[in-house]
């Protein structure tokens, strides 16, 4: 587990065993998480998506309390995972980071709760599990606009992003912030702590 650059958020490694049949690794290793992220990964639901080349899904996060943490691999395919960080007082408020995921380095991200998450699909069918702290809760989903041109996020400039309906209409970080929506780092920091007892 290799902490990138937006405080809560990770990127596993796994090494992996190629032979004449196939290949091998372990996606995820409960010790190496726990020491990681100071708690154990609480799975309450597991998801998995479909999406056509260029399909562009977030940003998207939860309130928080209890916010939706996610552990984030692409089984076939390839996607560009991206993190931003959306808590007000943060001192990289405002930041993201890119990490490819697909079939071939078998890397996966955990990104703790109150962090912005989207990805890019980078091929057909690009297949993406994510295994979720807390279940799916309308009236606690929001989302970011991912071509908010303040965010700067650097998508693949050679594809057309593909967004839903509810992400094409989904606020700026600015007006987000405006209309109360973000969570606090403060508040984050605190729920993440309270994990660890």
């Amino acid at each position: 587990m290799r902490p990138l650059s937006i405080s809560g958020a990770w990127v596993y490694e796994p090494k992996v065993f190629p032979d004449g049949r196939g290949s091998f690794h372990e996606w995820f290793k409960a010790p190496l998480f726990t020491e990681a992220a100071g708690h154990p990964l609480t799975l309450a639901q597991a998801n998995m998506s479909v999406s056509s080349r260029g399909t562009l899904r977030g940003i998207h996060f939860a309130d928080v309390p209890p916010g939706q943490a996610k552990y984030v691999k692409c089984v076939r395919g390839a996607v560009l995972d991206v993190i931003v960080d959306i808590r007000t007082g943060s001192p990289t408020f405002g930041k993201w980071e890119a990490v490819r995921l697909d079939d071939r380095d078998h890397h996966a991200v955990y990104l703790s709760e109150g962090l912005g998450h989207g990805f890019m699909a980078l091929d057909d069918d690009a297949t993406v599990v994510y295994l979720c702290s807390e279940g799916y809760a309308p009236e606690r989903e929001h989302g970011i606009h991912p071509l908010d041109p303040a965010l700067g996020i650097d998508w693949p400039a050679d594809l057309a992003p593909l967004l839903s309906a509810k992400d094409e209409q989904a606020p700026t970080l600015a007006e987000a912030r405006e209309q109360g929506l973000l969570p606090s780092y403060e508040e984050c920091l605190a729920y993440r702590e309270s994990l660890g007892r």
